[in-house]
Parts: structure tokens; C-alpha cells; sequence
């Protein structure tokens, strides 16, 4: 069974900074054509994705964090992280991990002063 865990949320000011981690046991990102997707989803509204890294090494970003986001890979393909830099209080949200169809629980990311 595919275990997607997320961690590092949490209440940051305006202008700062956080790291999220995104762990999926076992290793099926390693696996040709598997990707690890970052979805957040604001109160009341609906989840949309935020960055996507795949096992090959392409990655993209949503046009509202493009140079304020960074998503990155382990050497061993277990855990992939979002770096999140200059947070607005629009980027208040859960924040979810997706790897080929399966779900973390998620972790809540609140910026505000």
C-alpha cells in the first residue's frame, strides 16, 4: 500500500519563508513516468495544482509562484520538497502531495501577520 505523508506546514508572516516535505513509501516515484504533484487547496475553494516534479526531472510551476516556489527531489526518489519564499497571504491553504494518484492527508500552510 502507497503511503504519501506530508509535513512542514505552519503560520508564517508575510514575506517568509517555509519548507514543505512530501514522503511516499514505497519508492514509486523512482519508477519511468511517475510524478510527485503539489496541490493546494484555499478555504472553500477548490484544489489546483502548484508544482509537479517528475522521476526523469522535468518540472513546472503554476504561474503565481513561478520565483517563489522550488520543488525538489531526494537522491533516493523517497521525498520531495517545496520550497515556498515570499508567501502571500493568498498562498494560505492546505497543501497536498499527489504521486500517481495517491493522497497525502496534507499540511496546512497559513500566512499572516
Amino acid at each position: 500500500q502507497v503511503q504519501v505523508v506530508e509535513s512542514g506546514g505552519g503560520l508564517v508572516q508575510p514575506g517568509g519563508s517555509l519548507r514543505l516535505s512530501c514522503t511516499v513509501s514505497p519508492t514509486i516515484f523512482r519508477d519511468d513516468g511517475n510524478a510527485m504533484t503539489w496541490y493546494r487547496q484555499p478555504p472553500g475553494k477548490q484544489r489546483d495544482w502548484v508544482a509537479l516534479i517528475s522521476s526523469a526531472g522535468y518540472i513546472s510551476y503554476e504561474d503565481s509562484v513561478k520565483g517563489r516556489f522550488t520543488v525538489s527531489r531526494n537522491e533516493a526518489f523517497t521525498t520531495t520538497y517545496l520550497q515556498m519564499n515570499s508567501l502571500k497571504p493568498e498562498d494560505t491553504a492546505m497543501y497536498y502531495c499527489n504521486c500517481n494518484g495517491h493522497w497525502g492527508q496534507g499540511t496546512q500552510v497559513t500566512v499572516s501577520s
